[in-house]
Formats: structure tokens, C-alpha cells, sequence
């Protein structure tokens, strides 16, 4: 019988005090002496685990990207954020959960990682709502040397969630009731009557964070950073669109873009068709689509 080979890296789990509690993670080390370079991955919105996975989702592919680095001699962190997996903070109210804290938190991540002598050159790679969250934290945080918006968008996220709702599939009276409700919530006022299909997304105490989401636009936010910046949007994301990536681009032109053609949200070469497209985000063993892993390893391989 023959053994499988060891990866080619080492992983350990690490955790981190922020406050209100710890945030934990998973470090994977390429072998080697070091200083490596070292990005830290930020997963998008919900319930999103370090790995890419949650309740209704099984892609590990945050997993797959920290080792597809990992082979190229590039390091990884990648966390549960607070409230999410490990990292659950049973003591923050969901009603006292702000965006800011997750930016605040990744910070707090990064000049860990700076405090680390086997890493150098910290780069950011946010995955869909985690694109903002990296881009606030880079905004603040010095030592941020490249980041990566990773199927970010490039508009208000209210504006997205009512699109999200359309375009699956949502009947026009609940495209209708979520375009007011969203509205409400831009402009800083809750709303305690409900319809009973929206609760979940739209419950009372969910509503303090959406406001504080809201209030910020990726494009305005990327216009401020003064690091070199990758953007990355497959064509066959039926999340984020391509335009979302063009915004991005415009509002910082310096910037590269790399259209991935066929990759969906989940980071595979997915069909257009949306079943078939959602398909994919529940089989972990894909691989990921074949340009993504050399496009941001050359990336931060560049950085200076």
C-alpha cells in the first residue's frame, strides 16, 4: 500500500486577542527557512468559516487557495471572524455588532503577522465582503504592503443585496419590500415591521450592522489606499458582477485587473447557467479555476 506524499507545508492553528475575545485561525508555512511572504484571508459575508465553508456552503476554498500559495512559497493566515465558527464571542450581542469591528479586528491580524519574524511583505486577500473589510483595514493599518480584492464589490452593499434578490429569482413584491427596507436602513433608521420571509436577513437586531455596512462604498474606500492593488472577478459570478470590478478599477486606476473567465464566486470554472452554478458551491474537491493561484502568488511575489 502506498502512503500519501506530506504536503508541502505545515499548518498550525493560532489564535489572536481583539477586543471582546479571541480570534482564531489556522497558519499555513511553505517549508523553508523564511522570512516568507505572508497574506492574510479575509472571507466574505454570513456565517463564512476560515475555510470558505458554513450551514449552506462546503467550498473549503479559502483551504485550497492558503495551499496553492503555500506550493508558490507564500504564507497564509486565515480566521474565523468574530461571531463566525471558533471565534463565536458568545458575549457580543448580535445587536452590538458593528462592520467596523471586523476591519478593527484584521488590523489587529496584521501587525500580529508583523510581530512575526518569519514573515515579511503583508498583503491583504478579501473574498467578497471581505474586499472592504481589507480595504478599510489597509486604509489604517501601515503595514499592509498589497491587497487583493478577491470578488469584491465595487457598489453600496444595499444597493447589491436588493440586485441579489432579483436576480434570484425573488417574486417583485419582495424585491419591492427589500429595496424599501434597505433604503430605510441607508439612511440610518431601523425597521421593526418586518415581513415574516425577510426575517432572517432583516431581523431587528442584524439591523444596527446593516446600517453600519451600508454607510460605506467600496469605490470611494479603494480611491484612498496608496498600495499596490490586484483586483480579481470571474465572468461567471452570479454575486458580484463584472461592472462591480470595473468601479473598483476606475476609482483606482493604478490598479491591475484580472478578469477570470468562467470562474464563479466560489472560485471555480463554474457553467452560466445558475443552478448549475450553484452546484459547484457545495463540492469542496473541485479545483480552483487554474489562473487564480499564479495570478495572486506573481502578485505578492512582486510586491516591494
Amino acid at each position: 500500500m502506498l502512503l500519501a506524499a506530506a504536503p508541502p507545508w505545515h499548518e498550525a492553528s493560532t489564535s489572536v486577542d481583539v477586543p471582546g475575545g479571541k480570534l482564531y485561525g489556522t497558519l499555513t508555512i511553505p517549508p523553508g527557512a523564511g522570512p516568507f511572504p505572508v497574506a492574510l484571508i479575509i472571507a466574505g459575508s454570513g456565517p463564512t468559516d476560515r475555510n470558505g465553508n458554513g450551514p449552506l456552503l462546503e467550498s473549503d476554498a479559502y483551504k485550497l487557495l492558503a495551499h496553492g500559495l503555500a506550493e508558490r512559497g507564500i504564507a497564509t493566515l486565515r480566521y474565523d471572524k468574530r461571531t463566525i465558527g471558533q471565534s463565536a464571542m458568545p458575549g457580543l450581542r448580535e445587536e452590538d455588532l458593528r462592520f467596523e469591528m471586523f476591519a478593527s479586528d484584521a488590523v489587529v491580524l496584521v501587525d500580529h503577522l508583523k510581530a512575526d519574524a518569519r514573515f515579511r511583505n503583508i498583503s491583504i486577500i478579501g473574498h467578497s465582503e471581505g474586499s472592504l473589510i481589507g480595504i478599510l483595514a489597509a486604509e489604517r493599518d501601515s503595514n499592509v504592503a498589497g491587497l487583493i480584492s478577491l470578488e469584491g464589490a465595487g457598489r453600496d452593499p444595499a444597493t447589491i443585496l436588493v440586485e441579489q434578490f432579483r436576480e434570484g429569482g425573488a417574486s417583485q413584491p419582495v424585491v419591492a419590500a427589500v429595496a424599501q427596507i434597505t433604503d430605510r436602513l441607508r439612511r440610518g433608521k431601523t425597521d421593526a415591521l418586518i415581513d415574516p420571509s425577510l426575517f432572517m436577513e432583516f431581523r431587528p437586531s442584524v439591523q444596527p450592522y446593516l446600517i453600519s455596512w451600508f454607510r460605506y462604498d467600496p469605490a470611494v474606500e479603494i480611491e484612498k489606499l496608496h498600495v499596490p492593488l490586484l483586483i480579481v472577478q470571474g465572468t461567471h459570478d452570479i454575486q458580484i458582477g463584472l461592472q462591480d470590478a470595473r468601479r473598483l478599477k476606475s476609482a483606482a486606476p493604478n490598479a491591475s485587473l484580472l478578469i477570470i473567465p468562467g470562474m464563479n464566486h466560489v472560485l471555480r470554472d463554474a457553467p452560466a447557467d445558475r443552478a448549475k452554478n450553484v452546484a459547484t458551491y457545495d463540492q469542496p474537491t473541485l479545483p480552483l479555476s487554474v489562473q487564480l493561484v499564479p495570478a495572486i502568488a506573481n502578485f505578492i511575489a512582486g510586491l516591494p
